[in-house]
């Protein structure tokens, strides 16, 4: 139960921040303002958002009740989370995250939110390769490789996951 409540902390912050506040500034230097009219588009872009928020808190209680740790660096998981999202992706958090910015970018049609969805993409890829893989590499060793082979970084295999 610790573990669970400093997760969804840690989340509340991070999702706070990353995916409300900044995201926030960034519509309103750009002047975007709520749509006046709620279409197909902006249906769809509220849909890709939920989605992405539902598929990032999925990971962060994934976290929390199997890996006994949360998603912030100085608060790793204790075990390798290799189940939930995670059985077909190896990042299905930042998946999550970034899909909420992506829907939220149409639901508003804002290129300048387009641009944060980018640069937040470029940004977590970075963070991932350099810092995040290596750091897992470390703490759980072959168990880690062996899912890094089996598992893709990005793009979720569909059906089985691969050998």
């Amino acid at each position: 139960m610790a573990a669970l409540i400093r997760a969804l902390t840690y989340a509340t912050f991070f999702i706070g921040f990353f995916l409300v506040f900044l995201p926030a500034r960034v519509l309103e230097i750009s002047g975007v303002a709520r749509p006046q009219r709620i279409g197909p588009t902006e249906m769809v872009g509220a849909t890709v958002t939920v989605v992405g928020g539902i598929l990032a808190l999925w990971c962060v209680v994934a976290f929390a009740l199997v890996g006994r740790g949360t998603p912030a660096p100085f608060d790793a998981p204790r075990r390798l989370v290799t189940v939930g999202p995670y059985r077909w992706v190896r990042n299905p958090m930042y998946i999550g995250a970034g899909s909420a910015l992506a829907g939220a970018a149409l639901f508003y049609r804002s290129l300048p939110l387009l641009a944060y969805v980018l640069i937040f993409a470029v940004v977590t890829h970075g963070f991932v390769v350099w810092y995040e893989e290596p750091a897992l590499r470390r703490l759980f060793g072959e168990e880690y490789e062996v899912y890094r082979r089996r598992v893709r970084r990005w793009w979720p295999g569909l059906g089985a996951p691969r050998r």
